[in-house]
């Protein structure tokens, strides 16, 4: 495979830091080396390869912006290194860690408990622990606060179907995995 080398029009990598750059080679040489070569079978498969997901922690790149916790603590420039990077290799790699870093982990940092952050945020910065989100309800789109549905605890987890249309639009919650 020959190297990937990225059209910078704008000249944006002259404004980056030597961390940046390596933080950008290093994510950039593993969606090459670990990503690219295998995101074709899935598409075709229509799964995501879960097993890459301890790879993807150890790359700092589930909750890079948040301090302590076992996460990065990276600043936004480096954020938006690693989510640019990540959408190369395909849109559905950078949402899989958008959406466990940004939507999962830092709603548990800006509004969960003390408790709540030590159980939960190691364990998801290692991938060890994922995080969902859906927002899948046909009047709402993405207003979570105008959504219907409530989460229910029950055993085993299960899908609560309260607003589904025949066309499968309905809101799925899963337990952290």
């Amino acid at each position: 495979m020959t190297t990937f080398e990225a059209a910078d029009f704008y000249h944006l990598d002259d404004l980056l830091t030597p961390d940046d750059c390596r933080l950008r080679d290093d994510v950039r040489q593993w969606v090459d080396a670990r990503f690219l070569p295998i995101v074709a079978q899935h598409y075709r498969d229509g799964t995501f390869p879960m097993e890459l997901a301890p790879e993807l922690a150890a790359l700092g790149v589930f909750g890079p912006g948040i301090k302590g916790y076992g996460c990065a603590g990276l600043g936004n420039v480096a954020t938006g290194i690693i989510m640019r990077e990540l959408e190369r290799g395909d849109s559905g790699l950078r949402t899989f860690a958008s959406v466990q870093g940004s939507l999962a982990m830092m709603a548990i940092y800006l509004f969960g408990s003390e408790e709540q952050k030590k159980r939960w945020l190691p364990a998801m910065a290692k991938g060890e622990k994922l995080g969902s989100f859906a927002l899948t309800e046909p009047d709402f789109g993405s207003n979570p606060g105008g959504m219907h549905c409530r989460a229910v605890k029950t055993k085993p987890p299960k899908a609560i179907d309260s607003t589904a249309r025949k066309n499968g639009s309905a809101t799925a919650l899963s337990p952290m995995s």
